[in-house]
């Protein structure tokens, strides 16, 4: 056995040049920059300017609102879709399978996918990119995950947020993918043009999602999987979802929600759902519903949005961060109730 030498480390170190370097590094652009990058269509500055959107820092949030407020009027001129579905239904394969369809048309799509955080760690994987691994090499995609975290309200307000910033960088079509649990499809029901909802047949939850309230807010709905021996199962999963469909009211937007089967591994029934969609623009286009719907949803998002301030400011305030601890240890040691005390901490905020 012999010991190899290890790389030593030159001892000519040019000090200017990495004094530049760190200066460079540290430079922070401003936001006339980050404003004039998004709008040419720069993916570097769409995804700094997205970073301070979802910043907690004072600071960035101050910039991002400024870089909002000025993307606005390139705004509204998208498609926006939702897409949700149970874990396991493959909806990083369908929304890589449509992508890829769009962008062979000539469309720009972005992505914003969401992931549930870690209700211990508090972590998230962030793995979509590594899923759609055909479609984030796509010059004409944007694929941006970002954490569910402990807040429903915050990452909805961030991904609308996002979804202004990658219509001012030009993108035609905003896929927003839900965590696929809990009450994230709500949220995102209500920042989406197009609701869709991906269901695989054969798992024995074809009742279950009929009774589930989901039903009520798709405006399509597409049983993925539907290839080999599954593809008899999918076309009766097609027929019962059918009947179902026609037992709720109807919509205000005068359209009829539709159900057709996919295979986004095989490529198959993709384009037949972007014709559907299409259809549906140019339906609530006409009558004026999708113009009514982004004013309802920008309403709704302004009561959402105080909600969310509110509870911040609530919890960031020393003087309640100090009464809110001495409380739980109250609460702790049975000397107050949970209400009692919440009624004295709002108090507080009165003073």
């Amino acid at each position: 056995m012999r010991e190899q030498e290890g790389v030593i480390p030159s001892e000519i170190t040019n000090t200017a040049s990495i004094s530049r370097f760190k200066a460079k590094r540290r430079k922070q652009p401003s936001t006339d920059e980050l404003f004039s990058g998004i709008t040419s269509g720069n993916i570097t500055a769409l995804s700094r300017a997205i970073t301070l959107v979802e910043s907690s820092n004072p600071e960035h949030l101050s910039k991002a609102n400024t870089i909002i407020t000025r993307c606005l009027p390139y705004a509204q001129k998208s498609v926006r879709i939702g897409i949700t579905g149970v874990p396991g239904v493959g909806k990083s394969t369908f929304i890589e399978a449509f992508g890829k369809h769009l962008t062979s048309s000539g469309k720009k799509v972005a992505v914003l996918a969401i992931d549930p955080s870690s209700s211990l760690s508090k972590g998230s994987i962030l793995g979509d990119k590594t899923r759609m691994e055909e479609l984030v090499k796509d010059p004409k995609a944007f694929i941006r995950p970002s954490p569910s975290g402990n807040s429903l309200g915050g990452v909805a307000r961030k991904t609308r947020e996002t979804t202004i910033l990658c219509e001012a960088a030009g993108f035609d079509i905003i896929i927003i993918e839900t965590v696929g649990v809990g009450q994230s499809e709500t949220a995102v029901h209500s920042m989406v043009d197009f609701f869709l909802l991906l269901k695989v047949a054969g798992t024995g939850d074809e009742l279950q999602g009929i009774k589930r309230g989901i039903i009520e807010m798709a405006d399509a709905i597409a049983i993925n999987k539907a290839d080999g021996e599954n593809k008899k199962a999918a076309q009766q999963a097609k027929l019962e979802f059918n009947r179902a469909l026609h037992l709720y009211p109807k919509k205000d937007s005068g359209w009829q929600p539709k159900v057709t089967l996919c295979s986004a591994l095989h490529n198959e029934g993709i384009d037949s759902i972007w014709e559907m969609i299409q259809k549906y623009v140019q339906h609530t286009t006409s009558n004026g519903y999708l113009t009514h719907k982004r004013h309802q949803q920008n309403k709704f998002w302004l009561l959402q949005t105080i909600e969310e301030q509110l509870k911040q400011q609530f919890y960031t305030n020393p003087k309640i961060k100090k009464a809110l601890k001495q409380q739980l240890d109250l609460i702790e040691k049975d000397k107050t109730t949970p209400f009692a005390a919440a009624e004295y901490l709002l108090s507080l905020t009165k003073n």
